[in-house]
């Protein structure tokens, strides 16, 4: 079977379409209503783990009113060096010199937006953990969580609401992936076949087609959502019930599978493996 840059470009957005939902169509009462029936949420929440534009969404939804309370969670992790040089380039006036993703972002949309989150969670380094120092810092400030629209990096969205799924099963949970972006070619014949190029060299002939603020590299990108089909799958290996047990059973269509195993064969099976560092303590 011949394997072009086009085919790659194709699967890598299967990837990200199932990796990254949006119940709603935006961050606004009128959609929330339309999709849920639900007036406001209780709270919607931005995860750190997200490009800075995950801080443009909470704000559309914050000046929108889509919920009663506005959170941001985020310690440090996998990805928070990478925020702290981004804002930094777009924001030099931010200081992010050692500090958590929470007060980055909160900074963030102090600076452009004028706006203040009503909590923060600080302590968090991994999705695990991001869902249940929310869920106590809710409860510790008395706000429930009947409802809540969750903001996380596209390619982690799908696995912070079965997160949540788990630890509040009755809690209805509204996704909103931080960015909605494809992938295509740059140039070139797309139908070339890419046997025996590496994957660095196949993800410089990618680019973007919307990329949003704060956008990963190419090559981060496709990693990000290859450890994800392994994480998401329900087997010994996964993180679902029949594995690890951090999260709720997900249903991985097969042509989200058939595409994941394709890509494997350019970029390896390894995907992006979890960071004892930033592990739970027991």
């Amino acid at each position: 079977m011949t394997y072009g840059y086009a085919d790659i470009a194709r699967d890598i957005n299967v990837l990200a379409d199932f990796c990254g939902p949006r119940d709603i169509a935006r961050p606004d009462r009128d959609s929330l209503r339309a999709a849920f029936g639900i007036e406001r949420a209780d709270v919607m929440v931005l995860f750190g783990g997200s490009i800075v534009a995950g801080g443009d969404v909470l704000a559309e939804g914050m000046r929108a009113g889509v919920a009663r309370r506005y959170m941001i969670v985020g310690g440090a992790g996998h990805t928070t060096q990478t925020l702290r040089d981004m804002m930094h380039g777009l924001h030099p006036d931010i200081d992010v010199d050692g500090r958590c993703e929470a007060d980055i972002f909160a900074d963030y949309l102090a600076a452009r937006y004028g706006l203040r989150p009503d909590l923060l969670e600080r302590e968090s380094t991994n999705c695990g953990n991001n869902i249940t120092n929310m869920l106590d810092v809710l409860c510790g400030a008395g706000v429930p969580c009947g409802s809540a629209i969750l903001v996380q990096d596209a390619s982690m969205q799908r696995r912070m609401s079965a997160g949540l799924s788990k630890y509040a099963p009755k809690t209805t949970v509204v996704n909103y992936a931080a960015y909605r972006t494809r992938v295509r070619v740059t140039a070139g014949d797309g139908a070339a076949t890419v046997t025996g190029v590496g994957g660095a060299a196949v993800c410089g002939m990618m680019e973007y087609d919307n990329p949003q603020t704060g956008m990963w590299r190419m090559e981060r990108y496709v990693n990000l959502l290859m450890g994800e089909i392994p994480r998401l799958r329900d087997d010994a290996n996964g993180y679902g019930p029949a594995g690890r047990g951090y999260i709720t059973h997900v249903d991985v269509p097969d042509t989200v599978l058939a595409a994941h195993a394709r890509l494997c064969t350019v970029f390896g099976t390894a995907g992006r493996a979890a960071n004892p560092a930033f592990a739970s303590k027991e």
